[in-house]
């Protein structure tokens, strides 16, 4: 089967659309989130969207709209406990973390057990993507990449220099929050095909990849969601030839593109 073929099928058509706007949204917050050592929040949320919508789905409630507003939340004060002075930000989303993770596992296990829909959202399935969910991936993303590219020169200012930043009269914890909650987005958007579990990889990997071949901030970034595209349409790809996890696929693909990139960055260095 051709590639024409194979992106014949509607479902695969969804997962490419919201894929490529979800994977270029991921990789671009990811660069702010790895230079200012936050990278690790995205892992932290994607376990915070487990719980959500683990009890979402015990309650009967569409995953989705219920684990934005939530997934938000817990970006607003996953970032008050990062920066709190008797907190660190390694601390603040291991707890978080942990305790998402214990309650889905609880609310699972009290209902109906691990169901298609809950195993779907934990490892992700090029199948679950609706028309509703791409629409809704569509909006929230467009918002998403409006808002960053509306706001490029803050958030790069508050990467690279707070103080700095916070010493010209920029309202750093606005723009913080602002990242947090566009992270947050993301994250939710992307539950539904990569899984909560593999879903923090699309915001760390490509911006890896970038830092390894370009030093300028506005090369990064693009390398980076250049990258993140590359990755997933190659990843949907083979998990669709292979029959292999879609999720599992696209974080192989971003890998090997990585390794390649520390390769070819050392050669260049020689």
């Amino acid at each position: 089967m051709n590639i024409l073929q194979m992106f014949s099928w509607p479902f695969m058509q969804r997962a490419l659309v919201a894929g490529i706007l979800v994977s270029l949204c991921c990789a671009l917050l990811g660069v702010s989130l790895v230079l200012k050592r936050y990278s690790m929040i995205g892992d932290g949320l994607s376990h915070v969207s487990f719980g959500a919508l683990a009890i979402a789905v015990a309650l009967g409630f569409t995953p989705l709209y219920f684990s934005i507003p939530v997934v938000i939340l817990a970006a607003f004060f996953l970032l008050r406990m990062a920066n709190h002075p008797h907190w660190n930000s390694d601390a603040a989303i291991a707890a978080m973390s942990a305790s998402s993770l214990a309650v889905g596992i609880i609310v699972i296990s009290c209902t109906t057990g691990m169901t298609t829909d809950v195993d779907n959202y934990m490892f992700g399935s090029v199948l679950a993507m609706t028309k509703a969910d791409v629409v809704l991936s569509v909006l929230l993303c467009a918002a998403v990449l409006t808002l960053f590219i509306l706001f490029y020169h803050k958030l790069f200012a508050v990467t690279f220099d707070e103080s700095f930043s916070r010493a010209t009269g920029l309202k750093v914890d606005w723009y913080n929050t602002l990242l947090a909650v566009l992270t947050a987005l993301t994250i939710v958007l992307g539950m539904r095909m990569m899984g909560a579990m593999l879903i923090s990889s699309l915001v760390i990997f490509p911006a890896l990849t970038a830092m390894r071949l370009f030093h300028s901030f506005r090369g990064v970034v693009v390398c980076a969601g250049i990258t993140s595209v590359v990755c997933f349409c190659v990843g949907l790809t083979v998990s669709f030839t292979l029959s292999m996890p879609v999720g599992a696929s696209v974080v192989v693909a971003n890998l090997i593109l990585f390794l390649l990139s520390c390769v070819l960055g050392w050669l260049c260095r020689r």
